[in-house]
């Protein structure tokens, strides 16, 4: 409650001038405060799914933008997972995850479903057998990490966070467990971008205030 007050509160303090992103219609508040992991950064999330086009074209932008965060901002991918259909995909995502295989096959597998086009996103089993045959790791290690224990609790943790964030679609992005944008509100890939960096802005600024009192 206090962190949900302290976003309310972190929302008047944003700027209102014409060209700023303004509330309500580039970014909002998330629809419940969610935790974030390190409480000394400032953390972003996408959300996202691999079978997404829009997230496809996102990739190369998003990557080139991580690479010149400032020390002070964390970033973290988190599966979007509002549908059953879209499991297949966040499995893949922990699995790469878990196996150390993001680095090699994070781009890949976006390439595989729209570039290539010979990748169902929502197939499990043909997930596997590629994820099995890119990463030349043995198909039971594969299978046991999509049915493992771990996984459930990841992929309810995933879901969860959908809900949580207010999310309609992806790419969205959760800056600091406070609040929500996305491609579709932000009117663009670089929109969203600018966005974010303008919420971390405020919330950094807003930080440096909290700490001189």
């Amino acid at each position: 409650m206090k962190k949900f007050l302290g976003a309310l509160m972190l929302l008047a303090s944003f700027n209102v001038l014409a060209a700023d992103p303004q509330v309500g219609k580039d970014f909002d508040k998330t629809l419940q405060p969610i935790p974030t992991d390190n409480p000394n950064k400032i953390e972003v999330t996408e959300i996202f799914w691999y079978g997404c086009i829009h997230c496809y074209h996102m990739d190369p932008i998003l990557n080139a933008w991580v690479k010149k965060l400032p020390a002070d901002v964390a970033f973290k991918r988190v599966p979007g997972l509002p549908q059953p259909p879209w499991a297949p995909m966040a499995k893949a995502f922990y699995t790469m995850e878990e196996l150390n295989l993001s680095a090699k096959l994070h781009t890949a597998l976006f390439d595989a479903i729209h570039k290539d086009k010979t990748l169902n996103p929502t197939d499990e089993a043909a997930t596997i057998d590629w994820l099995t045959k890119k990463s030349g790791l043995d198909k039971a290690k594969i299978e046991a990490s999509f049915k493992s224990f771990s996984m459930n609790n990841k992929l309810n943790q995933a879901a969860q966070v959908f809900r949580a964030s207010g999310a309609t679609g992806v790419p969205s992005f959760i800056i600091n467990g406070q609040f929500i944008t996305s491609s579709t509100m932000a009117g663009g890939n670089d929109q969203a971008l600018k966005t974010v960096d303008y919420i971390v802005g405020n919330i950094r600024a807003d930080k440096a205030k909290a700490a001189k009192k």
